[in-house]
């Protein structure tokens, strides 16, 4: 599999840093009396979900769900899969959804549907970024760090086919092999 052209930076460390401190307090207003159950949307949230977690200072409890839509394409396919569900009881819980991008809307669409059949208190969204561009389906986001312009975005845990997840700023790749 070749490689794309390189990434160019779109949002720095430095951007993204302050951008988590700033959803974090917003967060902390809201959350910081509820010990939230907070779910981060693996792979692409990991490294927002840990920097975002670091930033809160209340009690709370972490879980993970991992769905796929994408594989190997530039575009969702529209079918989720759940490839590693929650394990931790939700119902009656305040739950905070964290997720690195909200494209299509389509995997945050069905993890939110997922969780409201399990009956929680409350349940609100947090992304790093919007894309509401591509926007498919609408979807609930109480919390946003940026929003983004339509490009294939790269870093800070997102990917291209597994690639450019360890980038520490969040850029996009100009071409893609298809």
């Amino acid at each position: 599999m070749s490689r794309p052209t390189a990434p160019a930076v779109l949002y720095t460390r430095d951007q993204i840093q302050a951008t988590v401190r700033r959803l974090a307090g917003e967060i902390t207003a809201d959350y910081a009396t509820k010990k939230p159950l907070v779910i981060g949307i693996l792979k692409g949230s990991f490294m927002f979900m840990a920097d975002l977690v670091r930033e809160l200072d209340f009690p709370l409890e972490m879980d993970f769900v991992r769905v796929s839509s994408y594989g190997q394409a530039r575009r969702s396919s529209g079918k989720i899969t759940v490839v590693q569900g929650i394990r931790t009881p939700v119902k009656d819980r305040h739950v905070l959804v964290v997720e690195d991008i909200v494209d299509s809307g389509l995997s945050l669409r069905f993890v939110l549907d997922s969780l409201r059949r399990k009956k929680p208190a409350s349940i609100e969204v947090c992304c790093l970024l919007d894309k509401p561009a591509r926007r498919a389906v609408p979807v609930p986001v109480n919390y946003t760090g940026f929003e983004t312009p339509d490009k294939f975005l790269v870093g800070y845990g997102l990917d291209w086919a597994e690639q450019y997840r360890n980038l520490p700023d969040i850029c996009y790749l100009e071409e893609i092999p298809r």
